[in-house]
């Protein structure tokens, strides 16, 4: 069984062998004396652990009530029942109102004060029980919360790395070299973040966006490394490639990024007026995801070395972006992304390409950005 310690706090001895003389015969319990409040509070102070405080008020040096503020204003003590020992009924009642726990009157009944000391006594051991508890569930759900969110941060990682690694998987079929879904996902997320989408929603942008030519895959080699102008059957088989990346992707509804993903792939080439592929979508019929895809892949693709094109100046690859305003492109976002240009040529510096392919001076039209 565990002690029951006592603090006994009363200026009079007599008092106090009394208490003492009353717990003698009570098994596991201790009574430990203080004849006023300064040296009940330092002997707590010192780590004594009490289960109840038995307190006369009227003592010297610090009585009963300014013991009991203390005592109870105080979160580490305040748990300790306190059981007032008075004979004066005023006293009784105000102490009652300041937070003492219960009340003996004097003279003392020795079996009334053992029966209340040990009840309280009681009390509190069940209130620990119920804190340790508490404690040890908090620190429980804190420990599985913490699982639970290094679980979901890995599930995530994961499927950016998947994002990244279809990506790659797509470039390894085309002349472009990586850098470019590097570029085009941080133009596109920039410009999500310009057009106020949500930070959750830009990092989706971000990480979805490597997936926008995934459909490549599924086209022949010969169409998608030839360095000449396409023919109108190559192109439309060309053209192919958004409807093979939504099929790749198809079915991704649980995961977020490869859901968005699957809009970018489908719809990064639609056109805001409506001539588009492969669906004809217009205006904000075609996702937002698609729309600032559409203009971070073209830019992109301008102003970068294709085998079938050199890279086009800035100002060249803006009076052709601008010409496309509101019919290629969402005209705010075209404006968005123009209109912040200087961190537009930074996304562009921090990613150049390790390796430009040989250009030939075959531009192909703006609309026919791959």
């Amino acid at each position: 069984m565990r002690t029951t310690t006592i603090l006994a706090v009363d200026d009079e001895p007599v008092n106090l062998d009394l208490i003492e003389l009353a717990f003698a015969e009570q098994p596991d319990t201790l009574v430990t004396r203080a004849i006023h409040g300064r040296s009940a509070l330092d002997q707590l102070a010192g780590g004594l652990a009490a289960d109840v405080i038995l307190l006369d008020l009227a003592m010297p040096v610090l009585d009963g009530f300014a013991t009991l503020a203390v005592l109870k204003s105080d979160a580490g003590l305040a748990r300790i029942p306190v059981i007032v020992v008075t004979a004066n009924a005023e006293e009784k009642h105000r102490a009652l109102a300041a937070g003492a726990d219960d009340f003996l009157p004097k003279p003392l009944d020795i079996e009334e004060l053992i029966l209340r000391t040990r009840n309280h006594a009681r009390l509190k051991e069940f209130n620990d029980y119920l804190q340790d508890a508490k404690s040890l569930l908090e620190d429980e759900v804190a420990r599985r919360t913490a699982d639970l969110r290094a679980a979901l941060e890995l599930a995530s990682e994961t499927e950016r790395e998947i994002c990244q690694r279809l990506g790659r998987a797509a470039e390894f079929r085309d002349l472009e070299t990586g850098s470019h879904i590097r570029r085009m996902s941080h133009y596109a997320a920039h410009l999500a973040r310009l057009a106020g989408l949500p930070t959750v929603e830009v990092g989706t942008v971000l990480h979805a966006s490597p997936l926008h030519d995934i459909g490549k895959i599924g086209v022949p080699d010969v169409i998608l490394r030839k360095a000449a102008p396409l023919t109108q059957q190559e192109r439309t088989e060309m053209q192919r490639h958004p409807l093979i990346g939504g099929a790749i992707l198809a079915r991704g509804e649980r995961y977020p990024l490869i859901e968005a993903g699957r809009i970018i792939a489908l719809q990064h080439h639609e056109r805001f007026d409506g001539s588009g592929y492969p669906h004809g979508l217009a205006g904000e019929g075609i996702h937002i995801y698609g729309r600032l895809a559409s203009i971070a892949d073209v830019f992109d693709a301008l102003t970068s070395r294709r085998s079938y094109k050199p890279a086009f100046g800035i100002e060249e690859t803006l009076e052709l972006m601008n010409r496309q305003r509101g019919t290629q492109f969402d005209p705010r976002l075209l404006d968005l992304f123009l209109g912040d240009l200087a961190a537009v040529l930074a996304i562009r510096d921090a990613f150049p390409d390790e390796a430009a392919p040989p250009a030939t001076p075959a531009p192909e039209p703006i609309g026919a950005a791959t």
